[in-house]
């Protein structure tokens, strides 16, 4: 998407204050939909948030031969005819996490291509660990003309120790896993909520999956499964980038349904920033007057440690506190894509290899800016929130893929964003 309609313009310096209600987690959806297939009938998403990534996944799912529809936030799915089994390039080329869906048409089909996963500009992230699952389950992948070809006449239950920590590799065994021949158990697994979530669903659905949310998960395959019915969760990260962006205006504002558990690691850096919080009745109240203190070292680690998908967000926070704070980022070895836009701001940021030093300033100002991808994208906007002047800003489209309203949600609170339509 080019040109005006992709443009939003910040006028930074508002105080934000009032209360906003947390969309529904894009992380959980998108695996849920994946498993849905393994349904031949029709099942429901409540609350799903109604953004690029979850209507990229619908459109493969009706390609697939689904038929899908919304009720308001409500997403159901009637997988009864979803027999294809291809999922063209057009679609897996605009969002790597598309790559799940080869686990859930094995278990459906017995057999299911893809092209070959993209979407993403913040590292390399390599499918090995994918392949290695279901090649695990007794899987034949092989590549031809671009094209992930992975075929099976039926799965069998394995042990499956994982090298290192995926979120993505460990859905996608437990999605081959729940409808093969026998027990699966999948070591050194990712914990992070989302997991636990599909979990959850997929139990609903009659799986029968222990341990979610240790290193360790068990699966015992089951013939079929019914009907999936749940409420998406409130987005982690929608609510730390929030959170956010009343620290680097130095305001207070109210998160309506934050899943607080799941934000431990963002909220022990939030308050060595400064912040004060505090829960009350399944709300959030959230106080950014006094952020002002640098942070040594932040390192970005798979959960419960802090969650790479904030770490921008965060570096526009520390961009405004005077100071020098340093960041270490674990995860992705590309995803410092927001540092020289911020610089553009007035930000004096060191980018050495993993690690980024921030040299806070008192004031950053607007500018013409560019956003690379979705969490890099979101920190330019609260980078604007907190400047003097008015920043425009051009590549909204990745900020879609995962905010559902976040130019109407920072209006609400109070914020000066505009968005020009062509």
């Amino acid at each position: 998407m080019n040109g005006l309609n992709d443009r939003i313009y910040i006028e930074g310096g508002h105080q934000l204050k009032g209360s906003i209600r947390i969309q529904g987690s894009k992380n959980a959806a998108l695996p849920m939909m994946a498993a849905s297939l393994l349904h031949r009938g029709v099942s429901v998403l409540k609350g799903c948030p109604r953004i690029a990534d979850v209507f990229c996944m619908e459109e493969i799912l009706q390609k697939l031969g689904a038929v899908t529809w919304w009720e308001d936030h409500d997403l159901y799915m009637d997988c009864e005819n979803a027999g294809k089994w291809s999922v063209p390039f057009e679609f897996t080329g605009r969002m790597r996490s598309s790559v799940i869906l080869l686990g859930a048409l094995l278990a459906r089909n017995g057999k299911g291509s893809l092209g070959y996963p993209g979407g993403c500009v913040i590292g390399k992230r390599p499918i090995d660990m994918h392949l290695f699952v279901l090649r695990k389950l007794g899987a034949v992948i092989t590549e031809k003309q671009g094209f992930l070809v992975a075929e099976a006449p039926y799965l069998q239950g394995a042990l499956v120790s994982f090298s290192k920590r995926s979120v993505g590799a460990t859905q996608q065994g437990i999605l081959g896993a729940v409808l093969a021949d026998g027990e699966t158990v999948l070591e050194n697994c990712a914990c992070e909520p989302e997991i636990q979530w599909l979990c959850r669903y997929m139990r609903s659905m009659g799986a029968k999956i222990q341990g979610d949310g240790t290193s360790e998960i068990r699966i015992q395959g089951v013939k079929s499964l019914s009907a999936g019915c749940i409420q998406v969760p409130p987005d982690r990260i929608v609510s730390g980038t929030y959170i956010c962006a009343a620290a680097v205006t130095r305001s207070q504002i109210v998160l309506e349904n934050p899943p607080e558990g799941e934000l431990k690691a963002f909220l022990e850096v939030y308050r060595k920033m400064g912040g004060q919080y505090k829960g009350n009745s399944g709300k959030l109240l959230v106080n950014g007057k006094n952020v002002q203190s640098p942070v040594k070292l932040l390192e970005t680690g798979v959960y419960p440690g802090f969650p790479t998908d904030l770490q921008s967000p965060v570096m526009a926070v520390l961009s405004t506190i005077e100071g020098e704070s340093c960041i270490r980022e674990m995860v992705f070895e590309d995803r410092y894509k927001a540092a020289d836009q911020l610089q553009k701001m007035g930000a004096r940021i060191r980018v050495q290899g993993n690690e980024a030093v921030i040299c806070g300033v008192k004031t950053l100002h607007g500018a013409a800016v560019q956003a690379q991808e979705l969490r890099g994208g979101a920190a330019l906007i609260l980078a604007a929130l907190g400047a003097k002047g008015v920043t425009a800003l051009e590549g909204y489209s990745f900020v879609q893929r995962g905010y559902e309203h976040i130019c109407q949600d920072l209006n609400a609170l109070g914020a000066a964003v505009k968005r020009i339509q062509e």
